[in-house]
């Protein structure tokens, strides 16, 4: 059950559906955080997210005792930055696997969905905040420009907003 409301999860899925990576970041057993690039798969309407990876990425053992995850996502050109916190658990799913199934995962997984460590990771979305200008990059510059020189923060550079607070 999401705690986002379906315009909320449209809007999130819509930010980061073109970023290709998200940089996915997890804590060991020692609590040293590390992270690595993993490309979404999708946000159902559930509020979960999918990764397809490998079970012999050692990341993959310490969701057990640290399931609590981070995801965030930049579009630098496009001035996107997106963060979203959640619950990840590994899980062997085939038929959501098949679902899921692009050509381009097989560069991964060359075996396909035979591959014996392929899995999916499943993320329970907690929160989400974003960063999006959607302006233009001389008027970002401006903006921060008249700001250096006003001593006043920036204003009009975008929206910034919290889901699941």
């Amino acid at each position: 059950m999401t705690i986002f409301t379906k315009d909320e999860l449209d809007d999130l899925t819509k930010r980061v559906k073109d970023v290709k990576f998200g940089m996915f970041t997890t804590s060991d057993d020692e609590n040293r955080m590390t992270s690595r690039p993993l490309t979404l798969q999708q946000i159902d309407d559930a509020g979960t997210m999918w990764f397809f990876v490998s079970d012999e990425e050692e990341f993959t053992t310490h969701l057990a005792n640290n399931p609590s995850v981070n995801v965030s996502f930049a579009d630098v050109d496009d001035h996107l930055y997106v963060s979203i916190a959640g619950r990840a658990a590994l899980v062997r799913d085939r038929a959501k696997m098949e679902q899921l199934w692009k050509p381009s995962v097989k560069a991964w997984f060359p075996e396909g969905l035979d591959d014996p460590h392929l899995a999916l990771l499943e993320v329970q979305i907690q929160s989400a905040e974003y960063w999006d200008t959607g302006n233009s990059k001389m008027v970002s510059l401006f903006a921060m420009a008249k700001a250096a020189l006003t001593g006043k923060r920036p204003t009009n550079v975008g929206e910034h907003k919290h889901l699941g607070h």
